[in-house]
C-alpha cells in the first residue's frame, strides 16, 4: 500500500498527543525530529500503561536500535494529533513497533514508520527476554492473524 494512504483502521490502539509550540521549525511546521519523539512518546505511553513497563527501577528497559519515517503530510502547532500503535514483529527480545501519525480524526497517516527496541537488563545492558506482562500489552497489538 503506497505511503501516502495508510487508513487509520490498520492500527490496533491510538495515543493522543498535542503538538506544542517548540516542535514548530522556522519553516513553520513541525520538525522531522519530533515525530521520532512522538514514536517514542506513544510507545512509551503505552507500554507503562498497559504492560506495567517501570521506568525507574525495573529489571528489563526497552533501548532503541533502530527508527524509520517517512512523511506524507505537514503538521503545525496547535495541531492534535494521534499516534496509532501496532507491532509488526515480536521477538523473544525485541519488538517492531509499526506506527503512524493521524491528525486527530483524520483517515489518513500524516507520517508512518517503525521503530525496533530489544528488551536488555538494566544492569548489564544484555538482552532478556521481553518482561510477561510487557509481552502481554505487545501481543494486544499484533493484528488479529498474527496469532498472537
Amino acid at each position: 500500500m503506497p505511503a501516502a494512504s495508510i487508513p487509520r483502521g490498520d492500527y490496533r490502539r491510538f495515543i493522543s498527543v498535542p503538538t506544542r509550540w517548540m516542535d514548530n521549525d522556522i519553516y513553520g511546521h513541525v520538525n522531522n525530529v519530533v515525530y521520532y519523539a512522538l514514536f517514542d512518546t506513544a510507545i512509551n505511553t503505552y507500554l507503562i500503561a498497559e504492560g506495567g513497563l517501570d521506568i525507574t527501577a525495573g529489571a528489563a528497559i526497552g533501548v532503541a536500535v533502530e527508527t524509520q519515517c517517512q512523511f506524507m503530510q505537514s503538521v503545525a502547532f496547535p495541531d492534535l494529533l494521534e499516534v496509532g500503535l501496532r507491532v509488526g514483529r515480536l521477538g523473544t527480545s525485541s519488538v517492531r513497533y509499526e506506527l503512524a501519525i493521524f491528525k486527530q480524526d483524520g483517515p489518513y497517516a500524516v507520517a508512518a514508520g517503525y521503530f525496533v527496541h530489544v528488551f536488555v537488563d538494566r544492569e548489564q545492558r544484555r538482552a532478556v527476554p521481553i518482561p510477561a506482562r510487557v509481552r502481554s500489552a505487545l501481543e494486544q497489538l499484533q493484528p488479529p492473524d498474527a496469532g498472537g
